[in-house]
């Protein structure tokens, strides 16, 4: 049973996704304040957390920064609730580490798959190659897939589920060119295949945990046609 955490101001709404998902089997608790849902947060032992973008006290953008500064909940998925549908607001919850973005107003079928396609990539055995090692590395970086660990010059690199999705995707496909549209539907997920915004925003990320200043690049860009790891 995963326990999520509902980080909602809007009471109705809050309700409503609440009792949808006790019946789907998850434990909810709803936090309507911003300080008081981080301070629980960071205590540990959620599993998900639902975050609205805009609340009275604390806003969500600000919440989800904490959390993945924090060890404790940088690899808890985050799934960022809000009124605002621009592009840059998307790729500005996505740049401070939520692992997907949905636009008020929703259908409950449609958190319910967007929850569905971010837990499933907490899964490090999920479509793995038979033949893929446990233990990969590539130069200075160790990458375990049964732990889902990663460390730089013998020192941990804290990733989030979809950070670390994305890089055993390339990592196990090593010296293979993979597009957009094949890391969007192996991390992400089906449905997913458009938002290219997605992939170029975590790639980022990545390359700034990884990929220290001056050294080797350890993601390498086709233009236009897609991301690898280089084979060796």
């Amino acid at each position: 049973m995963k326990r999520i955490a509902l980080v909602e101001d809007d009471s109705d709404l809050a309700f409503t996704i609440s009792l949808n998902l006790q019946r789907e089997g998850y434990t909810i608790t709803h936090f309507s304040r911003g300080h008081e849902a981080l301070v629980e947060l960071q205590r540990g032992g959620f599993d998900f957390v639902i975050l609205d973008l805009n609340l009275p006290d604390l806003d969500g953008l600000t919440i989800c920064r904490e959390l993945r500064r924090d060890p404790v909940t940088t690899g808890v998925p985050i799934l960022m609730l809000t009124a605002r549908g621009s592009e840059r607001d998307r790729i500005t919850g996505l740049e401070l580490g939520a692992d997907d973005y949905l636009t008020k107003p929703f259908s409950i079928e449609e958190l319910l798959a967007r929850i569905t396609a971010t837990l499933r990539r907490t899964r490090p055995a999920d479509g793995a190659p038979p033949s893929a090692p446990s233990l990969i590395t590539i130069g200075q970086l160790e990458i375990d897939l049964a732990s889902q660990q990663v460390r730089r010059d013998g020192t941990a690199v804290h990733l989030t589920p979809t950070e670390f999705a994305l890089l055993r995707e390339l990592a196990i496909n090593r010296g293979k060119l993979l597009t957009h549209a094949h890391l969007l539907r192996r991390v992400w997920g089906r449905g997913y295949e458009t938002e290219t915004e997605y992939v170029r925003v975590y790639i980022r990320r990545l390359r700034a945990k990884l990929e220290p200043d001056g050294g080797e690049p350890v993601i390498l860009t086709q233009p236009r046609a897609g991301y690898r790891i280089a084979a060796g």
